[in-house]
């Protein structure tokens, strides 16, 4: 029982609102409050569980809608949630991963867009927030370790950001290989100087042969390597396992799958998901080829964790 802070009248119980909070009625005036003893702390209304959940389903290809239909949440909740654990998770895996020893690096990118794509964007005179949002990714090819990634536009300035974030992930000497896109060969040797046995793999695509392929690359009819600084082993000259963890990524995260609607409308909607996907990859997900998660298997991990225990020690670390 309380009094009431308007007429000091008795109050009494007057059920509880959605939160879980207790209600109360006076009396008198009819004014109703509610006790700031009960009210919990964590003040969202979709309960942890349910949260979890659409976050898993969410990094199981799930688009936002169809997880909004199964779980009966607010489509709002779910991307707010996502992008609150994203954040957590992308100062995770900067504070995590961070001058680790590695052997051998395959770096990629991925592209998809954000909003629209980059000829509307150029038409409608849009700020790059839009357009292109092409992922670098550099996998430790043993350990399968995403070891750094960075979303930008490709760009030899989103070139230099990237080299950067893998020298900061990184220790020691190692080998790096990437494909044939040009600015890398500058870039990398400007933030690793000749500390790296970096080399590129460069596909030669042919040309299409009746119908135009509008929608998959054209066949690659021949490669060569080109080695950039250092020494690297040519039997280890080789993007494969990179370019196997960007399949991965497009099928896990709807917002890669091309030809559909689900992608992302915004740029940091986008950074996030892929944040959380990488830390769920790295400490959660165990990888079929080494049975264990990457992280386990590069010595950041003992265990694996759950996906709970991933968003509590990201939030805390943030």
């Amino acid at each position: 029982m309380m009094n009431c802070q308007e007429c000091n009248a008795m109050m009494k119980k007057f059920g509880k609102n959605r939160n879980g909070s207790q209600r109360y009625r006076c009396n008198e005036c009819k004014v109703t409050c509610t006790d700031e003893v009960t009210r919990p702390v964590d003040k969202r209304r979709v309960p942890m569980e349910k949260m979890i959940l659409a976050l898993r389903m969410l990094l199981e290809g799930n688009s936002v809608r169809s997880v909004e239909r199964l779980l009966g949440v607010g489509r709002d909740a779910i991307i707010a949630n996502m992008v609150e654990a994203g954040e957590n998770c992308k100062r995770f895996l900067e504070k995590t991963i961070h001058g680790i020893n590695v052997e051998d690096v395959q770096g990629d990118e991925i592209w998809a867009f954000v909003g629209c794509k980059e000829k509307t964007r150029i038409r409608k005179g849009y700020s790059e927030e839009f357009g292109d949002a092409f992922c670098f990714t550099a996998l430790e090819r043993n350990t399968k370790l995403m070891v750094a990634w960075h979303l930008g536009k490709r760009s030899p300035e989103d070139t230099l950001e990237f080299a950067k974030k893998l020298r900061r992930a990184t220790n020691g000497h190692f080998q790096l290989t990437v494909d044939g896109y040009k600015p890398y060969r500058k870039q990398v040797p400007l933030v690793f100087g000749n500390q790296l046995h970096f080399a590129q793999l460069v596909k030669v695509f042919g040309k299409p042969e009746g119908e135009e392929r509008q929608y998959s690359p054209p066949q690659v009819v021949d490669c060569y390597s080109v080695v950039i600084t250092g020494k690297p082993d040519e039997d280890r000259i080789c993007t494969s396992h990179v370019e196997r963890a960007n399949k991965t990524m497009r099928m896990q995260i709807r917002r890669l799958t091309r030809l559909t609607d689900g992608h992302s409308k915004k740029w940091e909607n986008h950074e996030a998901a892929l944040a959380l996907f990488f830390c769920y990859y790295n400490f959660v997900r165990v990888h079929g080829s080494i049975g264990c998660t990457p992280a386990v298997k590069s010595g950041l991990a003992t265990e694996t964790w759950s996906l709970q225990e991933l968003l509590a020690k990201a939030e805390a670390i943030g």
